[in-house]
């Protein structure tokens, strides 16, 4: 199984007001969005549970996280074809569950302890080996049809990892009050106490950190959709310039950085 770093280290972070926004600030996790990460899944990933690597981090199935999250999956689901989904015949009618662990009896909670159904030990949605249309995701592979992103077809969960974001209301010392939007790596704690159980998570394997763009470019349309359009033009100025002069703090898994020498000037004595 390909190794992981541990999970605490050292690492940069910013924050800036949103250009759209000023009461609006966002706080970035450098070092992550800096990182080579990239999905791994069909050429290297080990699988959250043991002996399914094929199938990637869809073993315990998505949860919705509101109302309006499901009703975006449910219009992408009424739009697949068979040829983008294995599990059609068994998916149409029944494609949720309720999970049994979610006591929250709020009308929220109600959607949030809806997940996606499972099937022989998956989600309904992931195509398994030998499928004609290939193994995966189908509402990946319908929103790649359809020259959609998939963010527009797939729960949030789905779209958003290995991302996560964090919303907090925060009162400053004048009594002013500002949205705090946190991002940063999702890793095993971000699931919880059972996130020490996964058989395997890719944030923190080498075997994942293999792109050779940075996490805050090929992950621009998520960071958008989570931060705003301003606030990523931002956040990818910031931390492009932190890439050119050389982090401090790179991400452990990821590729050793090139050494930087640093000049400094001192005052002549």
């Amino acid at each position: 199984m390909p190794p992981e770093v541990d999970l605490d280290f050292a690492r940069e972070w910013v924050e800036f007001p949103d250009p759209a926004d000023p009461r609006h600030v966002v706080r970035a996790d450098l070092t992550w969005l800096a990182s080579a990460w990239t999905c791994v899944f069909g050429r290297g990933c080990a699988g959250v549970v043991p002996g399914r690597p094929d199938d990637g981090c869809c073993s315990h199935g998505a949860f919705f996280s509101d109302e309006d999250d499901l009703l975006r999956v449910t219009a992408a689901v009424a739009d697949l074809a068979d040829e983008d989904w294995q599990l059609a015949p068994v998916g149409r009618g029944a494609w949720t569950e309720e999970d049994s662990a979610d006591d929250d009896s709020s009308d929220e909670g109600g959607v949030r302890s809806l997940r996606t159904r499972l099937v022989d030990g998956a989600c309904v949605f992931l195509n398994r080996p030998g499928f004609p249309g290939g193994t995966g995701c189908a509402l990946h592979r319908m929103a790649l049809r359809e020259e959609l992103h998939p963010l527009t077809t797939k729960p949030d969960v789905c779209w958003q990892l290995p991302v996560r974001r964090e919303q907090e209301e925060v009162e400053r010392p004048d009594g002013s009050t500002v949205l705090v939007s946190t991002v940063g790596e999702f890793d095993r704690r971000g699931w919880g106490p059972g996130g020490a159980d996964l058989h395997w998570w890719c944030t923190g394997s080498p075997a994942a950190h293999v792109s050779p763009e940075p996490l805050v470019l090929t992950y621009g349309p998520e960071l958008t959709a989570l931060l705003g359009p301003a606030a990523y033009d931002e956040l990818r100025r910031l931390t492009e310039a932190r890439l050119d002069q050389g982090l401090v703090a790179p991400h452990p898994a990821s590729p050793a950085p090139v050494p930087l020498t640093l000049s400094r000037r001192r005052p002549a004595g």
